[in-house]
Order: structure tokens, then C-alpha cells, then sequence
């Protein structure tokens, strides 16, 4: 250090003066200063962001029982509900990082990217079991499976060895956020479809999760408290890394598992939506 430069002459970073940048800050803000607004719709089902905030802690603590940590791969096979939208947090904060999984990919792409990832846990929704149940069969290092069993949707069939509600139910209420190192860290590896060979990995680290959630806000000129409806993926790019936008400004997310007009006209109306994010074929079904 320069003893000629006054400016840096006791002014080290500190907790007082320095943070990494990171999406998880957003939902344990949001937690302390909005607990009572609304964070999740899904159905009758609502949750607010009190109660995300535990159930991602919850997540967080049983996945570190399984022994998931830092630099661990944890996928999900999600469709747009609360367990997808949970996984945002409760993985990364483990200092884990999360794989969203293309749902339209086949089982030898998804077989492909859970070893090519490593992924230690694999998160499964009912409705992709077929696809999963094939993808299993080709990958040598099997992942610990856990069943997404959402009641809006019939048919397919349990995988895992439990299921994310009794997956939660070994987590500790009193779980510490992992505090993350260096921003430059990895919370997200997303995959191409591999339209020309197998797919190709992309990773997010936290500072560019942080910025782009930001972002968001800046460019819709988003206020405190928006209703965004989910006609986007939440596997595509971490939809857009609208999770992590939405904590930021403690808005309230409505999910939608399946895209289709009526569905989404009913949920303008009944929630009155303010946002939803959708490419021109979405826009084209209404």
C-alpha cells in the first residue's frame, strides 16, 4: 500500500464498508422489512416472504444434511411452482450451485448435462418423470433424487427417496445463510439445447445474478410490490433472473405450470398481474 495515497490509509474493506454482491441479500431483506407481503401464489396455496425466506433456510439446512456445500452441483426438473422458485435461494444458499433444467429437453440430453454438471441432487417434478426415469438409466454416477409432488398436476409417478415436503421437514428453522467468499462465485449453471451437438454449460456468478436482477427493475421501472405472472420458464436463463428480481422489490409471483390463454387471462384478473415476461408465441395465444 502507497503511504503517499491518503485514500488508502485505514480504509480496508470491512463488514462496515464492504460486500460481496449477491441475489441472496435481496430475499433476507425482504424478509425483515416486507415478512407479511405476498411472495408466492400457486392455486389456493400463498405464501409470504416470512415464510419463503424459512422454507428456503429450511431447503438450505437438509441439503447440507445430505452433504451438499460449496461447488456442488443441485438440479431441478421443475415446472413453474414454488419449489422451482425456492430453489433460487435455498440452493446458492448452501454455497451450491443450481442447474435449472430445460423440461423440453430428452433423456439423453439430460442424462448428458447431469453428468456433464456432476449434480449431486436431482430435484424431479411428477409431470418429467418419464424423462427422468430414462435420463437415470444412462448416467453412471447417480444424483439423490427428490420428488417434486404437486398437487395441481395428475399422473407420473414418485422417483426419489423423499419428497421436497419431507424433504424440508429435516431442515433447521435456525439455519445462518452461507455467507459467500468472493462475488465472482458461481450460483448457476444454465445449459444450451444442444441444437448443434451436446449442450453447452453457462455459468452465472453471483455478482452478475445481483446486477441482473437490478437491471430488471431498472429497465421495466419497476415499483415495490409488482404481481408477475410465470408464462416465462424459470429454467430459461433462471427466468430471466426474475426470482431474484422479484425479492429485490418484495413482489409477489404467481405461478403458472402450463402456458395457455385461459389460464393466463384468468390470473390477470383474479391477481391482477402487473408483469409477466413471455416470448412473441406467447404473446400470440392471447
Amino acid at each position: 500500500m502507497s503511504v503517499n495515497n491518503i485514500y488508502e490509509q485505514g480504509l480496508d474493506k470491512n463488514l462496515a464498508n464492504f460486500a460481496h454482491l449477491t441475489p441472496l441479500s435481496f430475499i433476507e431483506r425482504c424478509a425483515s422489512v416486507y415478512p407479511e407481503k405476498t411472495s408466492i401464489i400457486h392455486g389456493d396455496k400463498r405464501y409470504t416472504w416470512k415464510q419463503t425466506y424459512a422454507r428456503c433456510c429450511l431447503l438450505a439446512s437438509a441439503l447440507i444434511k445430505l452433504g451438499i456445500g460449496k461447488g456442488d452441483t443441485v438440479s431441478f426438473m421443475g415446472a413453474n411452482t414454488p419449489e422451482t422458485f425456492e430453489g433460487h435461494f435455498g440452493v446458492p444458499m448452501t454455497g451450491a450451485v443450481l442447474n435449472a433444467l430445460n423440461i423440453r429437453l430428452d433423456a439423453k440430453a439430460i442424462a448428458f448435462i447431469l453428468g456433464h454438471a456432476e449434480t449431486k441432487v436431482l430435484f424431479t417434478d411428477r409431470e418429467f418423470s418419464s424423462t427422468i426415469k430414462a435420463a437415470l438409466e444412462l448416467v453412471e454416477n447417480k444424483p439423490i433424487v427428490i420428488d417434486i409432488d404437486d398437487s395441481y398436476f395428475d399422473g407420473g409417478e414418485l422417483l426419489g427417496t423423499c419428497t421436497y415436503e419431507e424433504l424440508l421437514k429435516d431442515g433447521d428453522d435456525g439455519y445462518a445463510c452461507f455467507q459467500i467468499e468472493d462475488e465472482w462465485q458461481a450460483i448457476s449453471l444454465n445449459y444450451t439445447s444442444g441444437t448443434t451437438g451436446d449442450p453447452k454449460g453457462v455459468v452465472y456468478h453471483h455478482r452478475g445474478a445481483y446486477l441482473n436482477g437490478i437491471s430488471n427493475v431498472l429497465c421495466w421501472s419497476m415499483g415495490n410490490h409488482p404481481v408477475y405472472l410465470w408464462t416465462l420458464p424459470m429454467f430459461h436463463c433462471n427466468g430471466w433472473c426474475f426470482p431474484w428480481t422479484l425479492a429485490a422489490v418484495a413482489g409477489a409471483s404467481v405461478c403458472l405450470r402450463h402456458v395457455r390463454d385461459n389460464s393466463i387471462f384468468d390470473a390477470i384478473k383474479q391477481h391482477r398481474v402487473s408483469h409477466f415476461c413471455g416470448a412473441p408465441v406467447v404473446l400470440n395465444t392471447l
